[in-house]
Formats: structure tokens, sequence, C-alpha cells
């Protein structure tokens, strides 16, 4: 606690006040968590109001790497667009580039080769499967547990190895394009994935073994930070932040894209919303990412791997849309053309946003350590949010 006085008073942001908490006269205050320095990616800037230990209210502060992609977008063609997505939420990049080609597919009318679709699933889960294994170990840094790092990028490493070898990137990776891909999976693909799922089924349980059932980590997220359903979907959180607090919502099972409906994988649900649910959730995830790469891997057809290749496209007048589901939750992209080479209007939706804004909703009334716990569990990519 801390006594009123003028001097602090001068300070605080506009539109901020100090109330009275007690018969000392002591009062609440306001502690900045971030941002870090302003040449690292994710900048992001929590206000956090206090009452002691005890979180009050929560306000994010956004726009610290602000780059106008969609601005940008409609002077690039429709294309070039695909790239810039894969600056988003770089931890699903190829999944956010396959939204833009399908939304150009729709536009026209290019249908993808049944090999080209199974390269398309087989490497967003594969990147579903990374993106949470970044998520894994960070999660177990952040709750102070330094060893699950490393164990999470040993075997993240091999997946990132693996689309070095198709596109050349280890990060904001591009390789999709309309009609299918902007090449053919090398013949070492197939053997290194399903030496991929042997390690990687061996691995999450040793994964549960080290944080799922550790009793400290249990402690800690159950019962802290608790979503509830219809509050979830009030905000329009997606992926497993919804998943966790029990909203029935995955497109890959619910409106099926590609050809995510030949096969058979379960959609995780968590039933409290709390941080436990949404760390299970996506432990879950990786195991039936893992069931639909055995499925895809023993039936993965034979060439063409792509329909049509042109550098560019003039996309007839109208509107257009699709959607995918990204580690993270809901990607949608929306495009108007006016029969031309560029887009009039392009308007990506992605989850990020969407899923910090329950952050208040998770933290009031919890402890300043909690919330370090929801953030973590909330797998935030901030560029996602700026664009």
């Amino acid at each position: 606690m801390i006594k009123a006085d003028s001097k602090l008073l001068s300070t605080l942001p506009p539109g901020f006040a100090l109330h009275d908490t007690g018969e000392d006269g002591s009062q609440e205050y306001f502690l900045n968590m971030g941002p870090q320095h302003p040449s690292t990616h994710g900048v992001l800037k929590l206000v956090v109001k206090l009452d002691g230990e005890k979180v009050v209210e929560v306000v994010p502060h956004l726009g610290f790497i602000h780059r106008a992609i969609e601005k940008m977008g409609e002077n690039e063609s429709f294309v070039q667009y695909i790239h810039l997505t894969d600056r988003m939420d770089y931890l699903s990049s190829h999944i956010n580039n396959l939204c833009v080609c399908m939304a150009i597919e729709k536009a026209m009318g290019i249908g993808v080769p049944e090999r080209g679709e199974y390269i398309r699933v087989m490497v967003s889960e594969l990147q579903r499967i990374q993106s949470h294994l970044l998520w894994w170990g960070s999660f177990g840094m952040d709750l102070g547990a330094v060893s699950t790092f490393l164990y999470g990028f040993k075997e993240r490493e091999k997946i990132t190895a693996l689309f070095e070898e198709l596109c050349g990137a280890r990060l904001t990776m591009n390789f999709f394009r309309p009609g299918g891909s902007n090449s053919d999976v090398p013949e070492t693909f197939l053997p290194r994935v399903k030496e991929i799922i042997q390690d990687l089924k061996f691995a999450l349980d040793e994964f549960d073994a080290l944080l799922t059932k550790n009793p400290i980590i249990i402690e800690r997220t159950r019962g802290v930070g608790i979503l509830p359903k219809e509050r979830a979907i009030s905000y329009g959180c997606s992926g497993p932040v919804a998943r966790a607090s029990g909203v029935d919502l995955d497109v890959r099972k619910h409106s099926p894209y590609s050809v995510y409906d030949r096969f058979e994988f379960d959609v995780p649900l968590g039933k409290n919303g709390d941080c436990y649910d949404r760390y299970w959730v996506r432990m879950e995830e990786m195991r039936q990412s893992i069931r639909i790469l055995e499925q895809a891997s023993a039936h993965f057809p034979p060439d063409p791997y792509r329909s049509k290749e042109k550098p560019n496209y003039k996309v007839p007048a109208g509107s257009y849309f699709a959607s995918v589901e990204t580690a993270r939750g809901l990607f949608c992209t929306y495009m108007v053309s006016e029969n031309a080479m560029k887009p009039y209007r392009i308007k990506s939706r992605s989850p990020n946003f969407s899923n910090l804004s329950a952050i208040n909703e998770m933290s009031a009334g919890g402890k300043i350590a909690d919330l370090v716990t929801i953030l973590s569990t909330l797998d935030i990519i901030v560029p996602d949010i700026d664009r």
C-alpha cells in the first residue's frame, strides 16, 4: 500500500484516479508491465491497477509494433499480400498464408490437386505442433521451470528444420500459393514426418511427467484466470482460449476446409475455462494433430502438387472470404476486388486481439503472480494484434 500525495497524483495518466481502500488512507497504485525495448518483436504494455498484490484492473496498451499491413495490402498484388500475413502471427505463418490462398482460389475458381491438399494439411498440423511446443517451453519458463524451454525447443527444432528444407525460412515462412504450393515436398518429407511423429509421442508423455502432473503447476493454474463460456463468446475468443471455456468451435471440424473432412480427430474442450484447461487443451491438440499426420502420411497421394501457376491474378469484382484454424484460433481473410490486379480493400481477422481483450475478465481479483500465468496461457503473439 502507498499513501496519497500531490506529487504521486500528478504523475498518473489522465483519467485514472486513486481511491482510499482503508482507514489508514492506503491507496491503490499502478504498475507498468512492459513495454520491453522497442527493437524487440512482440512489445506489449499492461497497465495494472493494484491493491497490494491484488489485481484490481488490467488495461492492455497496444500499437508499439503497428505496421499498417492491411493498408500496405491495397498497394500490392493479391499474391504479394500472402507474405504479409506471415508477419502477423509468425508462429502460424503457413496457416495464415493458406487463408489468403483460399480466398484467391474462391475468387478465381481455382482447384487444388489432392496431393496439394494433403501437403497443406500436413504442413498446417506440423506448424500447430511447432507453435504449441514454443508455447509450452515459454509457459514453463514463465512459471519458473527453466528446463522446459530446452525440452520444448529440442522437439520444435525437428519441425523447424523440416520447414527450412521446404521453403528456406525458419520463422516467417512462405510456402503456399493459389492452387497448391510454390514447390513439391522433397523425397525426405514423409520419412522425416514419420520420425517426428514417433519422437513427439514419447516427448508428450515426458512433458506430462515434467509439467502436466507437477503439483506446483497444478496449484498455480487450477481455478486461476477463469473465463466462463458465455464471456468467452461475448469477447469473440477462439482457438484454445475459447475451447478451454467449453466453446465447441474449430473450423477444421465444424466448417471443414481443404481435406480436413477426411480425417478423424477430436476437438478437446475444457470445463472450467481456467489456466489449467487452457494448458490441457493445447497439450491434447498436439496429440490430435499427430493423429491427423498419421492418417495423412498413410494415404499421401502422388503428383501433381499444384493446379495452376501464375505470377498474379486479376480478381473479378466482388467480395471474397475464407477462414482457417490457426494455432491461436480463427483467422479470416476478407477481400474486395474491383476487377483489378490489386485488392480495393483487404481485411484480416486474427485471433489474438479478441483473446487478449478478455485479460481483465480473467485477472481482476487475482494476484499479480497469477497475471503472469494468465498472460502465458493466452499465448499472445503481439504483432498479430497490432498489424
